[in-house]
This record gives C-alpha cells, sequence and structure tokens, in this order.
C-alpha cells in the first residue's frame, strides 16, 4: 500500500516536556512573588486603579541574551527613577510571526540557520527569563505559538496577540486561560473589530487542545480572563494614536459592554511608518493625550535596543554589532532613557497641578 500520512514531513523528533524544563530552571518563591505582585500591578494600571502608565519596552525580538540582560539591567536601575509614575515592563519576544519567511524567534531558531533547534531555544528563554524575575523586572512578550506559553508563562508578567493573530480562535482560547493580562493588537490594516471582538471572546469560558506539563495533548477548558485590552499598532490604512482614534477606539469597547476599556499605544509598526526615528513623535503624542486627561491610556509599547537601527544577519555571528536589532529597527537606550526620565517629571508635575 502507498504511504498514506506524513508526505510532506521531514522528520518528528520529541521534545522536552515542560516540567522536565522547569526542573532545570527553577523559580524561587520570592521569584513567582514578584511575578505574582507584578501582574496585580500591571491589571489594576490597565483598570485605572493604579493612574501610573505602563512602559512596555525592548527590543524588536531577543537574539543575543548577553545584549539582552544587559539592556534589562539597565531598565531594572531606570525604574527606580521613575516608577513613581511609569511602570516598566521590559518587551522580552522570542518568537516573530512572519508576513512571508524569515527568521522565527529565539525559541525556534536560536542558532539562526534554519536548524530549528527548538530545545536549545527553551532552554535560552527560560534562562533568560529567570534572570530577569531575580532583577525582579517585569517581562512581556508575544504568544505565537499555543504550546510554547506551557513552558515559559509562570515567569510572564503581561502578554500581546500579535495583529497577524487576534482574528485566530486559538489565540483567543488561549488569552482566556492565561493567568496575566493580554493585550490585543488590532489588524495589519488597521481593523479595530477584530481585536475588540478578540477581548470580548476571551472574557468567556472556552476550549482548545494544548498540552499538559508532561507534555501529553490534553483537551484545555478555560473560565475566561478579565484583564484583556486592546492595543493600537496602526495598520495600512496609517496611524491610530491620536486623539480620535484613541476616542473612537474607547466608544468602540463600551458599545460591547467591555468593562474599564482600555488602551496601549505601540508608538512603532505602522504608528510610525515603520521609521523607528518617529517612535517619540508618537510617544509624545500620547504622552499629551494622557496629560490632558485621557484616562483609557494605559500604557505605551516602544522598540528599543541598546543601540539604535537595526542589522542583517549574513551568517556569521562575529559580524553582528553588540545590542543591535536584527528585525525591527529599535531606538537606542539613551534616547529610550531620555523618554522615559521626561515623561515622568511631566506626569508629576500634572499630578501636582491636577
Amino acid at each position: 500500500m502507498k504511504a498514506i500520512d506524513d508526505l510532506h514531513i521531514k522528520q518528528i523528533a520529541p521534545l522536552i516536556s515542560p516540567r522536565e524544563l522547569k526542573k532545570n530552571f527553577t523559580a524561587s518563591d520570592s521569584d513567582y512573588e514578584f511575578i505574582i505582585e507584578s501582574r496585580k500591578t500591571i491589571t489594576n494600571i490597565l483598570t485605572r486603579k493604579d493612574d501610573r502608565l505602563l512602559a512596555i519596552v525592548g527590543p524588536c525580538s531577543i537574539h543575543d541574551t548577553v545584549a539582552g540582560f544587559e539592556y534589562a539591567s539597565k531598565l531594572k536601575e531606570l525604574s527606580k527613577q521613575i516608577d513613581d509614575e511609569i511602570y516598566p515592563v521590559m518587551r522580552v519576544y522570542f518568537e516573530k510571526p512572519r508576513t512571508t519567511i524569515g527568521w522565527r524567534g529565539l525559541i525556534m531558531d536560536p542558532d539562526m540557520d534554519d536548524s530549528y533547534d527548538i530545545h536549545k531555544g527553551l532552554y535560552l528563554s527560560r534562562e533568560f527569563l529567570l534572570k530577569v524575575a531575580q532583577l525582579e523586572l517585569p517581562t512581556g512578550t508575544e504568544m505565537l505559538d499555543p504550546i510554547i506559553p506551557q513552558y515559559i508563562s509562570d515567569l510572564i508578567s503581561w502578554a500581546a496577540v500579535g495583529a497577524r493573530t487576534s482574528e485566530s480562535q486559538t489565540h483567543r482560547s488561549l488569552a482566556s486561560g492565561m493567568s496575566i493580562p493580554v493585550g490585543f493588537k488590532n489588524g495589519t490594516g488597521g481593523n479595530l473589530d477584530l481585536a475588540v471582538n478578540a477581548i470580548n471572546t476571551a472574557l468567556y469560558p472556552s476550549s482548545f487542545i494544548g498540552i499538559d506539563q508532561e507534555g501529553n495533548t490534553c483537551v484545555v477548558r478555560t473560565e475566561g480572563n478579565s484583564s484583556c485590552h486592546l492595543i493600537l499598532r496602526g495598520g495600512s490604512s496609517g496611524p491610530n494614536y491620536y486623539e480620535e482614534d484613541v476616542e473612537d477606539a474607547v466608544e468602540l469597547m463600551a458599545k460591547t459592554d467591555i468593562e474599564n476599556p482600555s488602551v496601549i499605544i505601540d508608538c512603532s509598526h505602522a504608528n510610525s511608518g515603520k521609521k523607528f526615528t518617529r517612535q517619540k513623535r508618537v510617544f509624545h503624542s500620547v504622552l499629551e493625550q494622557v496629560l490632558y486627561g485621557q484616562k483609557n491610556i494605559a500604557g505605551i509599547m516602544m522598540e528599543s535596543n541598546l543601540f539604535e537601527g537595526n542589522q542583517k544577519f549574513t551568517g556569521n555571528f562575529d559580524d553582528l554589532k553588540h545590542g543591535v536589532s536584527i528585525t525591527d529597527s529599535c531606538i537606542g537606550w539613551n534616547e529610550t532613557e531620555s523618554l522615559l526620565l521626561s515623561a515622568a517629571k511631566d506626569l508629576r508635575q500634572y499630578r501636582k497641578i491636577k
């Protein structure tokens, strides 16, 4: 009989279970206490019980954990100067969605050579997250593959569902079961309806196919996640960070009975026209809206690295510049620090005269 299954499968290899990986990189009780507290803080900011501003900042993607930890250490030190007004969360993206083809992130392809050593990627990623948690710096990431959260989500304080996956039922179900606040981005075309529909869907119980801590395939039944919110990232129709865009987004969420409509604005991607030098323009516009009393803006996102711009990976790690993105262009640390320090100062002044 001719073969009928796996006609286009090159290899099927077993993967380490989440429990086994966690045995290698085990968080302490104090690590978990910090993560629980950081999730509570983020939720309180999203619901405006805490009137600080979230700042989800960091590299477009992590390809070098040494440079990534250097960035984390700098952000932790900066947080001590601004955390009365701004609550920083480090953007730690290990998976990269692609419109066509390209490098898919540290977890999927840590050696950036299409070898897809996912075991190594999981080890590197969990080790990195644990080190950052020990700094007591919260982290946020994009949840792309629905299996990956079982390996790392216990060390994460915030998550995003990207523009390409907000319409996916699997990701909506995944978000409904996650133990952390989840932001849904509007679609790549700029459509808000699909992200608002995603928030409403994730509020309710759902079921999907996933794995347990032993790696067994399971039916996962969820209770719903009340800490979901909207991320405005612009689209092919143009940016959507302006005052009227935020008002329209809040009105749309309110019409669907979403309680405490909350918006985070992405200063990069289509809002900056993919030009990293424009991120500060978006940042200043958003801050101005907050200072004028827009209560539904809970935070901002920025793509930021040790040094500005980006670079292409040619296949030789020795050729890579330290602390420079290999995916989207980022602003550098000096600009990031300046923007956040200035914003904290303005917010303090606003609070005095309010």
